[in-house]
């Protein structure tokens, strides 16, 4: 267990960038979206961390936003064609959230273990 008195690196920055939530160090995934089950720096045991729909949500928040926005800005300055949108704006929405997709789900597993986020329990 760490030193309660350790200041712990910035989780923006290490979830944004994939790493270790607890020394910045290690990588946090093994693949594309799949946590590794330890850090290798550190020894972290990623147990902790369950992001669930989270990231998935506010991806689609934003990238709707920037799509939508977008498309509407070019129908109604240039008024293109139905099949140019979909080629268009299609891809776009599909590169969007495959690109934010990990580093959300970084700075979700980084601020679950800055936060010391655990499931709700019932006291009885």
């Amino acid at each position: 267990m760490a030193d309660p008195h350790t200041v712990l690196p910035s989780p923006y920055k290490t979830g944004l960038a994939g790493r270790c939530p607890r020394c910045g160090e290690g990588a946090l995934f093994d693949g594309f979206l799949k946590l590794k089950p330890r850090c290798s720096a550190c020894g972290l045991d990623y147990k902790f961390a369950d992001s669930a729909d989270g990231p998935a949500v506010f991806i689609m928040l934003i990238a709707g936003f920037v799509v939508l926005g977008a498309a509407l800005y070019v129908e109604i300055a240039y008024e293109p064609p139905i099949w140019l949108h979909l080629v268009i704006w299609l891809p776009l929405a599909v590169v969007l959230c495959l690109a934010l997709l990990r580093p959300m789900k970084g700075l979700a597993v980084a601020l679950q273990y800055a936060n010391k986020a655990e499931e709700g329990r019932r006291e009885t």
